[in-house]
């Protein structure tokens, strides 16, 4: 008797042991998630609520997204105020790597003449990952940034 109590106590701790180390990174996998979150509530946010890259080439933009899904670009200032459009250019790409969406970005009209605006919508997703090529000039070295969009 005190022999099969020792069996079954021994197969039931065998089966019960990865089940421990399962929650056990569970948990830590919630933590990471819950970190993760936190990290993007606290992102800096620009004078349009929008995603700000601050590049190490010495320029800062905000990047929103419209209602037609359309990325719109402003640059700013040192103190995230909207600056003047002057020869600025931005090509993109946006989406999977294995089918990305090429993106070019012209100017806007009227109310919106210092905002450059994707030609195309972004690809579906709550999360769209992309790539800037910006060039502060004709003749300046282009800038590559690549950062993850947050449609929610």
């Amino acid at each position: 008797m005190k022999t099969t109590l020792q069996l079954t106590t021994t197969i039931l701790s065998l089966f019960a042991s990865p089940l421990a180390f399962a929650a056990e990174d569970h948990d830590h996998d919630h933590e990471k998630h819950e970190e993760h979150e936190d990290h993007d509530d606290h992102a800096k946010k620009g004078p349009n609520a929008g995603h700000v890259i601050e590049s190490k080439s010495g320029f800062n933009l905000e990047v929103t997204v419209d209602k037609d899904r359309k990325a719109r670009v402003i640059f700013l200032d040192k103190d995230m105020k909207p600056i003047a459009l002057g020869e600025q250019s931005i090509t993109g790409l946006a989406g999977e790597r294995s089918a990305p969406t090429k993106l070019s970005f012209t100017k806007g009209k009227d109310a919106d003449a210092n905002v450059l605006i994707a030609d195309k919508a972004l690809p579906a997703g709550a999360h769209v990952a992309i790539i800037l090529t910006i060039k502060t000039a004709p003749d300046a070295k282009a800038a590559v940034e690549r950062f993850e969009m947050h449609l929610h």
